[in-house]
């Protein structure tokens, strides 16, 4: 599948949800092949995976809602209509999927900017130590790592974060924005922040 490159420029996309899926397999699959069906969670269950880690944290809980998402796609898939890529059907659900599993565990926390604040200033780490990308991200609540997730690496708009989270679309700037806020990301300008309407 071709994707777009920041320069413009054509490339394969050979990962994640952007993956090219036969039209043959889906085909078969939506008839119950059971190949079909195992070739279709080879080529995403990882991106699938990778995005309820990214945004739970929690490798079981990722791994739970791989087995949902595919146990709920399976029984979708007979009415899948095509009208947007199969990879990016699979993303949504995952995404909702995701986001569910965070609200039945009351996950999504409400905590005051005060008590995130004082818990981010008490595991600071000295300027002496590396700091990944992943570690940042944990310092988030569960609903602040699941907007900066969505917007910033998976492409959502705001409008689309204010559907999921049932929210309107300034609660998912301001949960974006403090989010970067607090991660040293907007007043340190290390990347650019993605500011779409």
């Amino acid at each position: 599948m071709l994707g777009m490159a920041a320069d413009g420029l054509a490339q394969r996309v050979s990962s994640g949800f952007g993956q090219a899926l036969d039209p043959l397999v889906l085909q078969r699959a939506r008839r119950r092949d059971a190949a079909a069906q195992e070739a279709i969670y080879r080529l995403y269950s990882r991106a699938c995976y990778n995005l309820a880690l990214r945004i739970l944290g929690n490798p079981a809980a990722a791994e739970d809602i791989v087995q949902d998402v595919f146990v709920r796609m399976l029984d979708a898939l007979p009415g899948f209509r095509g009208d947007a890529p199969f990879g990016a059907w699979l993303k949504r659900m995952t995404t909702n999927a995701t986001i569910d599993m965070a609200r039945r565990n009351r996950r999504l926390d409400t905590e005051s900017a005060e008590v995130h604040l004082e818990r981010m200033a008490v595991e600071q780490p000295g300027p002496d130590v590396g700091v990944d990308a992943w570690s940042l991200l944990m310092r988030l609540s569960v609903r602040e790592r699941a907007v900066v997730i969505l917007h910033e690496l998976e492409g959502y708009t705001h409008k689309e974060l204010a559907s999921l989270f049932g929210q309107s679309e300034s609660y998912s700037k301001s949960v974006l924005a403090r989010a970067l806020k607090r991660l040293g990301v907007l007043d340190a300008g290390t990347i650019e922040w993605r500011g779409d309407a």
